[in-house]
């Protein structure tokens, strides 16, 4: 896999009082000392935000940028365009965006994918050592006011969570092959290591894996270096037990898996291939087992692994402590929402009416 290229206004400025080999040290410091997943975000909203300035201003991004332009970035994406009339300015700018490839409709974008747009547009002037035009107090203002007029309820990133029943008809598709063999596993390790997301489970390297303990006690054991929640360093060991360490050993017996990615694709010719598997090819396996399970494609998405397991932990009466251990979600309110889905229809409270 290529090394990833941050974006050139997030890298550290040229500092006079370094030399240029020590430049270049902080530089990659900075490109090795940030995630994948994050520099790509960066790439993505750097683009956007030039073409909406270009769009809009018909100008470039400056540095530091103006606080009137940031005020008007966070205006243009404070409303819902489809009422503007054609000459508006920030519809002319949508609509571009939209003709490019960027922005999907002239609906108000939600106030999550404003808020990360507005924190990147702030990184980068950070990483040069700028002063932000969003610290500016009508500006931050202007963005706390956004934030709650287009607040809406959360849409959940599965529209159903996979729970035990659901991964037991996915797997029952599963049958001899050697993408049956891995699909298996990917299934089985991605819900019971406690719902892995799937940068986590394409980032999986033979490496990471420990069978030690399988033939003496069942247990394999997984690293996963880098999560979204923990940082390099601070690398979580997770174990899996009975029928999901099973499916494990077999497809790393199966598909011959000595070393690199632990997951990847196979050919028609049912040959495994030595590249890594996508996240997208997550979705696509998820998809194709929802399928063959005789569910609709859209029933859940990959995330309903992550939500099915604490679903089912709920539903088994396991602490929320215990569940967090493996999914290493890192606040317990954010978890404890599957609970509370669970939890809410066993309130007595709610039989109070008879």
């Amino acid at each position: 896999m290529a090394a990833m290229t941050a974006p050139a206004p997030y890298l550290p400025s040229p500092s006079p009082a370094l030399s240029q080999a020590d430049q270049e040290a902080l530089t990659d410091l900075y490109v090795r000392g940030t995630p994948a997943n994050t520099l790509r975000a960066y790439e993505r909203d750097l683009l956007y935000i030039t073409a909406w300035a270009d769009a809009a201003f018909k100008k470039s991004l400056e540095w530091p940028e103006r606080q009137d332009i940031a005020l008007a970035f966070i205006l243009d994406h404070a409303r819902d365009l489809n009422d503007a009339p054609p000459e508006d300015r920030a519809r002319q700018a949508a609509e571009s965006l939209i003709e490019q490839g960027l922005r999907k409709s002239l609906t108000c974008p939600a106030p999550s994918t404003l808020d990360r747009r507005v924190a990147s547009w702030l990184a980068f002037h950070r990483m040069k050592n700028l002063a932000s035009p969003f610290d500016a107090p009508q500006v931050k203002q202007a963005r706390a006011k956004a934030r709650r007029a287009a607040a809406r309820p959360l849409a959940p990133k599965s529209q159903h969570p996979i729970t035990r029943d659901v991964l037991e008809q996915l797997l029952a598709t599963c049958r001899g092959s050697r993408r049956d063999c891995r699909d298996r596993a990917l299934l089985m390790l991605g819900w019971a290591s406690g719902g892995r997301r799937r940068s986590e489970l394409t980032g999986l390297r033979r490496e990471d894996v420990s069978c030690k303990e399988f033939d003496d006690k069942g247990f394999v054991w997984l690293s996963l270096l880098e999560t979204k929640t923990t940082q390099k360093g601070e690398t979580p060991r997770l174990v899996l037990k009975g029928r999901a360490a099973q499916a494990l050993v077999h497809w790393i017996e199966v598909g011959r898996i000595e070393n690199g990615p632990l997951f990847r694709p196979i050919s028609k010719a049912d040959r495994v291939l030595k590249r890594r598997l996508s996240p997208d090819a997550i979705a696509q396996i998820v998809k194709h087992r929802l399928k063959l399970a005789g569910l609709p494609k859209n029933f859940a998405s990959p995330h309903g692994l992550r939500s099915g397991f604490l679903t089912q932990a709920a539903l088994d009466g396991a602490p929320i402590q215990a569940a967090m251990r493996l999914s290493l979600h890192r606040s317990m309110a954010q978890a404890q929402k599957y609970y509370d889905d669970v939890d809410i229809a066993e309130n007595p409270a709610a039989d109070l009416l008879g």
